[in-house]
């Protein structure tokens, strides 16, 4: 899974996301942190995900749109059920996934992490697909960034967000990117850590 110089996976699908900046000057990539999404909630297979961050969502396509018409938002990247990877923004811009968030003392998570969806839901389980190529593309990322830590959404904005939910197996992932050191403050119940 090689990464250029802007950031782009070779692997991935490619779809620019207008919701992204540049990086503060000078500042290291250092958190991978872990989303889930679907849309609309609970569907998976459409373009519902993509629609949202391209900002072409058609807020009559379905009665939960109504509420996405004002957001703007984005990923690095989006992995779906079968394990397919599409790439919103490049590694080394800024997308627009954390919001209000804190990691270690350090706020605006953005500024400094990658952040990856994965299709589905807080009720759902994930698939092995998935799991397979998160791990490949963390192992991919940790070596071209110097990634320290991986959280999930609830870890850098526990008042908010509630993703990668508890379906995700924090312990699976862990023992398939096998770099306990990324996981040791991680926060997850499942693999012995105390919330930092």
């Amino acid at each position: 899974m090689p990464i250029d110089a802007a950031g782009l996976l070779d692997s991935a699908q490619f779809i620019a996301s207008p919701n992204c900046d540049e990086r503060p000057a000078g500042t290291e990539i250092s958190l991978l942190v872990i989303h889930n999404i679907s849309l609309p909630p609970d569907e998976f297979g459409g373009n519902g995900v993509i629609e949202l961050f391209t900002n072409h969502v058609d807020p009559q396509a379905h009665p939960y749109y109504q509420t996405l018409q004002e957001l703007k938002v984005s990923a690095h990247f989006f992995i779906r059920r079968d394990g397919a990877i599409i790439q919103f923004v490049p590694c080394m811009k800024r997308a627009w996934h954390a919001g209000v968030s804190q990691w270690q003392d350090r706020e605006r998570c953005n500024d400094f992490s990658i952040g990856i969806e994965l299709e589905g839901s807080d009720t759902t389980p994930f698939t092995d697909a998935q799991y397979t190529v998160l791990a490949a593309l963390t192992q991919c990322l940790c070596d071209r960034y110097p990634i320290k830590d991986i959280a999930g959404h609830s870890g850098i904005a526990p008042s908010r967000k509630t993703d990668p939910g508890p379906c995700f197996d924090w312990r699976r992932y862990a023992a398939d990117v096998n770099r306990g050191d990324l996981f040791h403050a991680a926060g997850h119940a499942s693999i012995g850590h105390e919330r930092p």
